[in-house]
């Protein structure tokens, strides 16, 4: 099936984003500037634009993280890096690794831009706090930097929703996880312990999927869980559609065309691992 043109866009800017993840030096960000560890170098990163949020809006803006896991790192980070500080060594880190990866990313950024910035200015920030944080941040003077400011915009746009659609699918930030792992979009174990649950808290969400008849008796998904799974994804492109409005079908599409050959780079690079935390697919063709 024809992925959406709201799904291919994140497809498209998902690689670029993912960088501050998975690339040596962007994953150093939390020594660089003197947080202790990966996962405080990473809460401080994502939560950074909001402020010296603490681990309770941490925890609700991201969704699928173990309170207690966020509460290790946030509000201590703040003690040792403030959020300026961690916003501008971010940018400059995620720059440097895009024009390693990807050589040509200053004329791309050059090409699109102007059609994401337009997308990014026009989406409202209502009810969804980590895309409003980020948007504030993307006037950059390196056009570079700017670029992995946007496509962070039109990710947390994505996620926003996302973790919206999760609660209204009823589903707590667990259950949601299980069910990933269940159809196959994330590693079941891998998911687990990066996001901070314990084997005993999954296995009681795992027994409350099969009471909801996701998942059958041993684990597996059932029909109902690839329906209900298909449905959150295409309630999130529905929420996510939003950002398309300030351009044209045909600016759309030339504006996922530029993207393309930058995102297929990253990927086929062998940054991104597959499956991903960030469930990711791997590329068709």
């Amino acid at each position: 099936m024809t992925p959406s043109r709201t799904r291919t866009l994140w497809l498209r800017t998902e690689p670029l984003h993912a960088v501050v993840y998975f690339e040596e030096r962007c994953r150093g960000l939390g020594r660089a500037v003197g947080l202790k560890g990966f996962w405080m170098g990473y809460f401080a990163a994502r939560t950074a634009p909001m402020g010296r949020v603490g681990p309770g809006v941490a925890s609700a803006a991201l969704g699928v993280f173990a309170p207690a896991m966020v509460a290790r790192a946030l509000p201590s980070a703040w003690e040792y890096a403030s959020p300026d500080r961690v916003v501008e060594e971010r940018a400059r880190l995620t720059a440097a690794a895009l024009r390693e990866l990807v050589p040509s990313v200053d004329a791309l950024a050059a090409a699109v831009n102007g059609p994401l910035t337009a997308m990014v200015a026009d989406a409202p920030a209502l009810a969804r706090p980590l895309f409003a944080a980020n948007r504030d941040l993307a006037r950059r003077a390196d056009p570079v930097e700017r670029l992995w400011h946007l496509a962070t915009c039109v990710r947390e746009f994505r996620g926003d929703a996302h973790v919206a659609v999760l609660a209204d699918h009823g589903l707590d930030a667990r259950e949601s996880l299980v069910l990933a792992a269940a159809t196959d979009r994330v590693d079941p174990a891998a998911i687990r312990q990066d996001r901070g649950w314990s084997e005993e808290e999954w296995a009681v969400s795992v027994d409350r999927m099969r009471a909801a008849g996701l998942l059958d008796a041993s684990g597996r998904v059932t029909e109902s869980g690839v329906t209900e799974r298909e449905l959150i994804e295409d309630d999130t492109d529905r929420l996510a559609e939003r950002l398309l409005r300030p351009l044209s079908k045909g600016e759309v599409d030339e504006l996922l065309a530029a993207l393309e050959p930058a995102a297929r780079r990253i990927v086929d690079s062998r940054l991104l691992p597959f499956p991903n935390p960030i469930g990711l697919p791997r590329p068709v063709g």
